[in-house]
């Protein structure tokens, strides 16, 4: 088993061709509780990456463990978008996004880590790590997905993060119901975000 990484929640391993994602134990939470919260995210990203592939490319979940707080998915050849930004046609892929991120909106799937790490780049684009996601069809949480991946964008790709962000709109608008009262809810947001960093 070849360790690939590791971020706040789980251990990322890559083994005869699958991935393997282990949710770590944090030693800070009652050892009890630590199980149960373990147990239930793993839970719910099944379920939430088993929903989310009925609208757009995910990884196929193979198996998962209660036990092992473990999932075990189909291994997604391509590249981070995060790796390739500078050199794919931007508006190509960007549209798409945008109008995947709509496609999960309009299931009231919200990813919650809307970052270029998260999304893969082949013949598909492959959105990864469901892991901080959710369900809900409220306004304001589809909104803040928005602008998850704009600052994301903002922070690491400022050179090329407004012509980005313009084109995910534009496949957004393309697919979504509420889009309206999702961008003027996303002007909110933002503002919410000025404040706080006055």
């Amino acid at each position: 088993m070849k360790f690939l990484q590791e971020g706040a929640e789980a251990k990322v391993f890559f083994e005869d061709g699958t991935v393997i994602k282990e949710r770590v134990k944090k030693n800070y939470r009652h050892e009890a509780l630590d199980a149960v919260i373990r147990k239930t995210n793993t839970r719910k990203e099944v379920k939430l990456l088993q929903k989310a592939a009925e609208h757009i490319p995910v990884p196929k979940v193979i198996t998962h463990s209660d036990k092992e707080m473990t999932i075990q998915m189909e291994f997604i050849e391509g590249k981070k978008l995060r790796d390739v930004i500078g050199s794919v046609n931007r508006k190509n892929i960007f549209t798409r996004v945008g109008k995947k991120i709509a496609k999960l909106h309009n299931a009231s799937i919200i990813h919650g880590d809307l970052t270029t790490s998260n999304i893969i780049v082949h013949d598909k684009v492959y959105f990864i790590d469901f892991g901080l996601g959710f369900v809900s069809t409220k306004i304001e949480d589809k909104a803040v997905d928005l602008h998850i991946i704009k600052k994301a964008l903002e922070s690491k790709h400022y050179l090329h993060a407004e012509e980005c962000f313009h084109y995910l709109l534009e496949g957004y608008t393309k697919e979504n119901k509420d889009v309206e009262m999702i961008l003027r809810r996303l002007e909110k947001v933002e503002k919410r975000g000025h404040y706080k960093h006055k």
